[in-house]
Parts: structure tokens; sequence; C-alpha cells
């Protein structure tokens, strides 16, 4: 069959609905991944869909494409991307969460899990050969599906986990995403008073994109917990895998100052862990773990490569700048915006002021993420360049492992090629904003040398 290969990302399958993705590859996605996971010995797939409106269908024809190749399918419906992969650790091995994540409305896709681990990069792509070639065999008659409710089980998991010292009054802004249907509800069975903005999940997203990573989206929270007595603000994305977190004076923690906080405590009870986190964290980050006993690693950027690192490492605990926090420790690995929002409860519970332990955290003068419009396939040669032509004086310390990124003793700066959509990503890092601006200069200068007409504006993910 003719697929759209831009759809088929470094880490998940993503596009427009219907004009790249539809039924009938989301079927002819069922019978390759079927495929592969027979030859891998996995009988069963957990299927599962976030709240977008073209979910229903698109989940629909995957199982279809699932069972017509023979394989058992476990339906767990409409749920968080976390809990496709709790289904995915506890009732079978593999599974296959259609979701659009935090793109726009009209657009879905696919993140997959095969026999424990996210599969990405030559995997996904190997996939689209088949689908492709529509190399696959049908069973002689289709396998079986059953419908699964995880969230008791899921609920349970968290709350027999996560120990709160003492009741919390939180608010939880879901963004109309998925996360509406469970996460209130599992805070409330942790003992939080849980007031609840845009829990009602709903595909046109009516109130605002579900996208805590972008300080516009956490207005309406702010506002919400100025007006009440409570003490946090907790906001999911779309399908619930990142968590975003705001103090009660309307401070955004950034995820790079939470994984200050996470780190510090995993490492009290796994001194010495290997934690893992990616080239756009703050330069405080890996000080910060090694004060606390644990071994900073920086890494690429990307929810399946941390998770790969961290099996590669035996780590307890990865976290990326875009809201992704992986746990092992206590958990299963994955990323879970839900299950994070618990640990963070757990800890700044044992104070009597949550807002001031999450704004003592060491912190810097920074841009949020940047993007400069690439043309499709310019962005990675656009950094191939930079690669070749950067130099920087000592004391700067220059990194290549994804991206550019320049350390200096007082700040960092970064240009990466975004492996989702034809953007450059830029993000800068100051201790004082004299560093920041001066930082921001070079690195633009050096953009500028490769790619004059670099335009910079925000980040739209």
């Amino acid at each position: 069959m003719h697929v759209t290969p831009s759809i088929f990302k470094a880490y998940d399958i993503r596009g427009v609905v219907p004009s790249t993705i539809d039924e009938n590859v989301a079927e002819a996605l069922g019978k390759a991944f079927g495929t592969v996971a027979l030859a891998e010995g996995e009988r069963t797939v957990a299927v599962g869909r976030d709240g977008r409106l073209s979910g229903p269908a698109l989940s629909a024809a995957l199982i279809r494409g699932l069972r017509a190749v023979g394989v058992d399918v476990i339906d767990v419906g409409a749920v968080t991307t976390p809990m496709l992969y709790f289904a995915a650790n506890t009732s079978c091995n593999s599974g296959i969460q259609v979701t659009g994540s935090h793109n726009p409305k009209d657009y879905n896709g696919f993140k997959m899990v095969m026999a424990g681990r996210a599969i990405y990069g030559e995997e996904i792509q190997s996939l689209r050969r088949i689908m492709e070639a529509d190399s696959w065999q049908l069973a002689a008659t289709p396998a079986g599906v059953r419908q699964v409710d995880v969230l008791p089980a899921y609920t349970e998991r968290i709350v027999t986990d996560i120990r709160m010292t003492r009741p919390m009054k939180i608010v939880v802004d879901s963004g109309n995403g998925i996360a509406g249907a469970s996460a209130p509800g599992i805070f409330r069975a942790l003992g939080c008073e849980v007031t609840e903005l845009f829990s009602e999940v709903d595909g046109n997203f009516p109130n605002h994109h579900p996208d805590p990573s972008k300080p516009e989206n956490l207005r309406d929270l702010i506002a919400a917990l100025m007006n009440s007595d409570a003490e946090l603000g907790l906001a999911f994305d779309g399908d619930g895998d990142r968590l975003g977190i705001v103090t009660k004076d309307g401070q955004n923690i950034y995820p790079d100052r939470q994984m200050i906080l996470f780190a510090q405590d995993v490492l009290s009870r796994v001194p010495g862990g290997n934690i893992i986190f990616d080239v756009k964290c703050s330069q405080r980050l890996a000080p910060a773990i090694e004060a606390a006993g644990g071994v900073a690693h920086i890494y690429k950027t990307g929810h399946s490569l941390i998770k790969a690192r961290m099996k590669e490492l035996d780590s307890p605990l990865g976290g990326e700048m875009s809201g992704h926090i992986f746990f092992k420790e206590r958990w299963f690995g994955f990323d879970d915006g839900t299950y994070a929002g618990g640990r963070l409860l757990e800890i700044v519970s044992r104070s009597a002021n949550a807002s001031a332990v999450l704004n003592a955290l060491p912190t810097s003068h920074s841009t949020p993420e940047l993007n400069v419009t690439c043309a499709e396939g310019e962005a990675h040669a656009v950094v191939d360049q930079l690669v070749q032509q950067v130099s920087f004086a000592a004391p700067a310390k220059i990194s290549t492992i994804d991206g550019v990124r320049v350390d200096w003793p007082d700040g960092f700066g970064l240009i990466r090629a975004s492996n989702t959509t034809p953007v450059l990503v830029l993000r800068f890092e100051g201790q004082t904003p004299e560093a920041l601006q001066r930082i921001e200069k070079d690195m633009l200068q050096l953009l500028h040398s490769v790619k004059p007409d670099a335009q910079v504006g925000a980040a739209a993910h």
C-alpha cells in the first residue's frame, strides 16, 4: 500500500487525519506490528486510545489489522498513554496507544511498545517497509479481542505506592485531554482535595491546548490557584504522559527543576544511581544529582531514546525538559504524568509549605524552548554543518550527542534538530541575565553563519 513516509517519526508514528493517517493506515499498521510481534513470540497486544475525535475509528481499524494476522488483542479503550503502558507491563508485553500526544486536534498517531521496549528509529522504518510491501500472512480466522478496564488495577497500584504525609488541596488541569477521566479520581484516592479544570474529555480542546510545556496553557491553572486556598497546581498534556507543576504564587516549575527534587528523593534510597536527562535540561541539574550522591548522564532527547538508555544503565530515574519523567524505582520505567504527580505530592507533603520547597530549587535565567522553522529535511542538514563548524575557546565545552550544546561556566546554549517536526530547537540558559544575553548572542551568531535566514520564534509543540 502507499503510505506517507513523513508520518514515520523517530519515536512514534504521527500525522494529520485523514490526509496522512486514516483507517487503512491503522489497519495496515496492525498487520505489520502483529507480524513483527508474532516473530518475536508475542501473541497478545494491548490497544488503547486517547480522547481525540478520530481515536475510536483508528483504534477499531488497528485492532482489525492485529487480529487479521492472528494476534489476540486486549482493548483497554479510552485511557492515558501511561495506562496503556501499564497494561503492556501487567497483562501482556506489547501495546499500541492511538494518540496525537500534544499535537493539534486534527492529528493522531501511534506510540508502540514491543516485547517490553519502546520502539523507535529503524524499527519504526521497518514497520513502514512491511506496510508498503503488504508483506504479512493473514490468519485462517481472526484472533480474539477482549475489553479490559485497567483503571481499577492502575489506581490501586499508585495508591498503594504513594504515601502522603498530610492531605493537600490541589488544582488539576487536564486541558480536556484523556487524563481528565482518571487523574483527579486517583489524586482523591491519595487523600487530596481536588479542584478540577477541564476534566471533560473533548477532542476539540475547547478551553486551551493540552500542553503544559507552554506557559500560555497554564494561565487558567494559575488563576484558579490565586482564587482558591489550594496550594499546588498540576497540569497534564493530551495523552497524560507529561506533567506540568505550578506553585501557589504562579511559578511554573519546569521539568528540569522537578528532576532535581525527584533525583534527591530517589537517590536517598538508591545511592550511586545513574540519573539520565536530555540535552535541553538546565546546567544546574547535573551538579544537583552529583551532590545527592548520583551519577549524572546527559543524553539525546526523545522518550523512546531515554527509556532505552535507562535500560542500558539500569537507571532508577530519567527525565526530559518536555515533561516526560521516567521512574524505574518503585514503578515500571515508563513516563507517566499522573504517577509523577503522585511522587511529587509524596515529597512536598512532608513540608508545611509545598510551594516554598519547589521555589527553593536551584534555578537560572533561561529561555523556554525556541523554534526555527525549516524546510522538510533542512534542520538535520543545518545541524550537521554546525557540528562541523562549531568552535568556542576554553572554558567552553562542546557536546554533539544531539545537535550542538555548548556549556560555559555560567550557562549553556543548545541548537538541535527536532525529530518530530521540521524545526530547529533552541534553548539558552545563563546564571545571570547578562550571561544569558551573551550566550544567546554567541549561539545565534553561530546559527546565522550556517542559516542566515533563521527566524527564532516560540516553540509550537
